[in-house]
């Protein structure tokens, strides 16, 4: 049976958007999130972070430095009793031109050859024109791009839908 998966940009969707995120005390989460995935969740969704890291490829912090941040997330999303299926992430800088930083949809593929996933059912959330565009590419037409991150044009955008917050999300995927 298929999963039906809703991708998840971390920094911007998931944690307010600092740059170069790896410190635990200084993750935010936003506002929203706990209470919007526990009603995807109760739905049927299930979870998988996408995330690039450049900070790794830049030398600001160590794979170890965004794997310690990436449990602790985890282990707060089941402390609200929501479950993140798989996290994934890209450590490149844009110049690796490497085929899984978002915009290429090669994290996402990944995930579709290590679970069975159902495409026409799964949405992708982010927060910059690179996340949707990576959707679009994977073969994810349900798309939703979120205001809470990047400054981005609303008129410009690929996005099948724009939101101003994660919690407006519930609305979207219910209907």
């Amino acid at each position: 049976m298929s999963k039906k998966v809703i991708f998840l940009d971390r920094d911007g969707v998931i944690n307010n958007e600092i740059g170069y995120l790896y410190k635990i005390s200084d993750f935010v989460f936003i506002d929203g999130i706990f209470e919007s995935l526990k009603i995807l969740q109760d739905l049927g969704y299930n979870f998988i972070v996408v995330t690039n890291q450049s900070g790794i490829g830049r030398g600001f912090f160590e794979v170890e430095d965004y794997l310690l941040l990436d449990e602790w997330m985890k282990a707060e999303f089941r402390k609200n009793n929501i479950e993140i299926l798989h996290s994934i992430y890209c450590p490149h800088i844009p110049e690796d031109d490497c085929d899984c930083r978002k915009p290429k949809p090669g994290m996402l593929e990944e995930c579709f050859k290590l679970f069975q996933i159902s495409k026409e059912e799964s949405w992708l959330i982010g927060d910059s024109e690179r996340d949707i565009e990576a959707a679009i590419m994977a073969g994810i037409k349900n798309n939703i791009l979120v205001m809470s991150g990047h400054p981005i044009s609303r008129k410009s955008t690929k996005a099948s839908v724009v939101i101003d917050s994660i919690k407006d999300a519930t609305k979207i995927i219910k209907s």
